[in-house]
């Protein structure tokens, strides 16, 4: 057989190894007829005794072609659907062999690779630290097409199988062996010698050669879905998912319904056909598109490096000094300590630089009740930092990091105190959200070594990492941001230094144009609650209370003081308005004080009666006007970065958005949605919120080329 390769012992074993083409096997075009090859021939096979299915890769099975998949389109439906049902009738025909087969999984299974598994009689994994095991197909608006839904309910029930299923679950061998999704696991050198000497001593055994749900008098695990004690059960768990999801993904809806169905309303081969047809219904779905194209095309080409400058070569930082011992500095400290580096982390004084040590210490306390990690590799992370007052302790450092307050005098000062402290060749990162990375280099010795850093809060939880290139810093800095980057396991993006760079400009237009709403004389619940409800963590107005409205004026009003904005081209300014009288004449800094748009007091919150002075009863506006006005804007404004190279990439842009603001998970971003919605169609929809609500809706010309071409943004 092309690509498997088969061999067969004197004890009748039949050992199949599967070798595609490309450096994984998967659930190409070439995989069903192999695949079925390989039945055929099993089924034909005199002497037949057991079979071991296993893989000459590192991986075991790495599962569907997304690339394919991406690329199906409605017309193609009924086409997918006939392939997918051949392959499944197939995996069928194994598992129903008279003679035991055995999965011997040397490395990762996961999507269509551990559907193969469950296929398996018995399923063994070699106990490697990189595999690991699931089906975590939702995490790309798909689901398990290949038999995994309706199996794996039939293998745990319903309840145990929906963290796997409807969240994507992966495990490592040990866990995975606990969790019940496999029987055994082996040291590597030893995984073949068990599944062959497992094989021989189940002979005779008809129980041991056939699947449980193929077994007379079978049940499912903890009881059907039409059990009355699943009733209730299964109705908080839909519930639970639309409070999650808003309704936005399809697809752990769609999951839930074949759970459902498969686990006690359908026969066992009526429900993997019902299986299918969800499983095309979704390759097919915008939400997919979106997802595959970002969570997996687009973060390859982001962590690959495609905004790396090239020839530049890989480096580490060993020795890392970080000014500034406050939130993000000590989450920067934790992060680098994590990924075995050196911090020197200094403060003022010795007591706040102890206290952000304190921080990492706290973390690792609970990583180890948890049993996440032992005292000892605790011990030994927290040793990496050390909290200092005086300056002279950073000489030397690799890479030096000013986490001080967000005003340019104070970053200024730390500047002409530390940069002469640097190794040779050294890189000077500043964390800013805001401010411009040329004005900031302008007072250091060495320009082109000076780089923006804006980490995301919390840091040891935000896995986004935007890069800000300054006028005059250098591709050989970049590359070393971009490489430190992924040494402390943060996504990094590379972005241009205009006013607010990439993520701060994007996501301060969704908020202020939910405050334009509210200013306009519209319910401020309905605007936050619809906000919410168009895929975003939070409401606009909640999200602005946690920012705080006193940060974003202080922030406004310093570029407006710079002269980096115009205050005469606002394009929100009723709701500046807004903000500066709700700050300046009523106090309302944000949560942090209690009083916001909400008022915060004994875990509750309540909005502000005060609003009521912008209340206009006679303002009239649709649910879906106040959808598209808080959600356009973020997408224009990527546009509009991606138009002035602000952005070096599409991926960058949708990568960014979902990281590090909050894009809501089903547009794969703010760009990628664009594409989905219909370029032509997006064009005419921002051309009526223009019409109606004013220019900053206007498509920008990188729009309307991409449009009047046909061509997605990619």
């Amino acid at each position: 057989m092309k690509e498997f390769s088969y061999s067969k012992d004197a004890a009748g074993i039949v050992t199949v190894t599967m070798d595609m083409e490309g450096p994984v096997n998967s659930m190409n075009a070439e995989f069903g007829p192999i695949f079925k090859q390989m039945v055929d021939r099993l089924e034909a096979e005199e002497g037949l005794t057991g079979v071991i299915l296993t893989s000459a890769k590192d991986t075991f099975f790495a599962g569907g072609d997304l690339k394919r998949l991406l690329a199906i389109t409605p017309d193609q439906a009924e086409m997918l659907f006939a392939e997918v049902e051949d392959m499944k009738a197939d995996m069928r025909r194994l598992e129903k062999l008279p003679v035991p087969v055995v999965a011997a999984i040397n490395g990762a299974a996961l999507g269509g690779g551990f559907e193969l598994c469950l296929v398996c009689n018995h399923r063994i994994a070699a106990s490697n630290p990189k595999t690991k095991i699931g089906l975590p197909e939702v995490t790309l608006g798909l689901l398990p097409g290949a038999g995994g839904v309706v199996r794996l309910v039939h293998l745990l029930g319903l309840e145990p199988a929906m963290p796997f299923v409807m969240e994507g679950k992966q495990l490592a061998p040990e866990a995975a062996l606990k969790a019940g999704l496999i029987h055994e696991v082996v040291a590597p050198e030893d995984l073949l010698t068990r599944a062959r000497d497992w094989i021989l001593s189940v002979q005779g055994d008809a129980d041991a050669a056939t699947q449980p749900w193929d077994q007379k008098g079978h049940r499912i695990p903890g009881g059907g879905s039409n059990s009355p004690k699943m009733a209730p059960r299964i109705a908080g768990a839909a519930a639970m998912l639309f409070q999650k999801t808003k309704g936005l993904l399809p697809a752990p809806k769609k999951i839930l319904d074949i759970m459902v169905e498969a686990g006690g309303k359908l026969d066992f081969d009526t429900a993997l056909r019902y299986e299918t047809r969800r499983f095309v219904s979704l390759v097919i779905s915008p939400e997919a598109k979106n997802m595959i194209s970002t969570f997996f095309f687009g973060l390859n080409q982001v962590k690959g490096g495609a905004s790396r400058p090239k020839d530049v070569p890989r480096s580490k930082v060993q020795r890392l000094g970080i000014l500034g011992a406050g939130m993000m500095g000590q989450g920067i400290a934790y992060s680098a300590a994590m990924a075995g580096i050196e911090v020197v982390l200094r403060d003022m004084t010795q007591d706040a630089a102890e206290r952000g040590k304190a921080y990492t210490e706290a973390l690792l306390t609970k990583r180890v009740k948890r049993g996440r990690m032992t005292e000892a590799e605790a011990a030994a992370v927290l040793a990496r930092i050390i909290p200092v007052a005086e300056t002279e302790a950073l000489r030397g450092c690799d890479m030096i990091i000013e986490a001080v307050f967000e005003k340019i005098e104070v970053k200024d000062q730390v500047l002409a105190e530390c940069e002469a402290l640097l190794g040779e060749g050294g890189v000077w990162g500043s964390n800013t959200s805001t401010l411009p990375i040329t004005r900031l280099a302008s007072k250091a010795a060495n320009r082109a070594n000076f780089v923006g850093l804006h980490f995301f809060s919390p840091v040891d939880k935000m896995p986004l990492l935007e890069i800000i290139a300054g006028q005059d810093t250098s591709d050989e800095t970049l590359a070393r941001a971009f490489d430190f980057a992924q040494q402390i396991r943060k996504t990094p993006i590379i972005v241009g230094d205009k006013t607010g760079f990439y993520t701060s400009r994007t996501i301060g237009t969704k908020i202020i144009e939910a405050v334009e709403l509210v200013a306009e004389g519209h319910d401020p619940i309905r605007v936050d609650n619809l906000s919410r409800l168009t895929g975003m963590p939070t409401g606009m107005l909640s999200l602005l209370d946690e920012v705080q409205i006193k940060l974003v004026t202080d922030i406004y009003r310093t570029q407006v003081g710079m002269g980096l904005l115009d205050p005469a081209e606002e394009q929100n300014p009723k709701a500046r308005d807004m903000l500066a009288a709700m700050l300046d004449d009523h106090d309302r800094v944000g949560r942090a004080t209690g009083k916001g748009f909400y008022d915060y007091a004994d875990g509750a919150k309540v909005i502000w009666e005060g609003l009521q002075h912008w209340r206009d009863p006679e303002a009239t506006i649709s649910d879906r006007d106040i959808q598209d006005r808080i959600l356009f804007r973020p997408v224009l404004e990527s546009l509009r970065c991606l138009e002035e190279g602000v952005l070096r990439s599409v991926a960058d842009g949708n990568i960014g958005s979902i990281m590090g603001i909050g894009a809501p998970v089903h547009t794969g971003g703010y760009i990628q949605y664009v594409n989905t919605y219909g370029l032509d169609r997006f064009v005419a929809r921002c051309e009526e919120l223009a019409a109606a609500y004013g220019p900053r809706f206007a498509p920008p010309q990188i729009l309307r080329d991409h449009a009047a071409d046909g061509r997605p943004f990619r």
